[in-house]
């Protein structure tokens, strides 16, 4: 416990991050935001590179986490669809801050890895 407490201290936001931004969590909000009410199989349609076990993993974790819903329709074959959650919501000014980052500085962020990657660096 008391590592947590001085992770929070040195970076408040560090909770945050763990969160919002762990691997797979971020794409799977975006799509939730961006399209609607999905059944599983259409969230790993659109995010095609996650494993079934991944994507099961974190839609359970993002439900805990109250980021998003999950509604259980007891039909034949039974249904189920998940739903960016009303927190979830929340972090929408979060993405569009970082959609406008992205769009204004990855360029560079690439241009500079380019750079760091092509200098000629002594082995330590």
């Amino acid at each position: 416990m008391r590592r947590s407490v001085e992770a929070i201290e040195a970076c408040p936001i560090s909770p945050v991050v763990d969160l919002v931004f762990s691997r797979w969590s971020t794409p799977i909000l975006w799509v939730l935001k961006e399209h609607g009410r999905q059944r599983f199989v259409e969230i790993q349609r659109r995010l095609s590179a996650i494993t079934p076990k991944v994507l099961t993993q974190r839609l359970r974790q993002l439900e805990r986490d109250g980021l998003i819903t999950r509604t259980y329709h007891a039909e034949i074959p039974p249904r189920v669809e998940y739903e960016i959650s009303d927190l979830g919501r929340t972090l929408s000014p979060v993405f569009a801050t970082l959609t406008q980052w992205s769009d204004v500085h990855l360029a560079s962020v690439e241009a500079a890895r380019h750079a760091y990657d092509q200098a000629d660096r002594p082995t330590p």
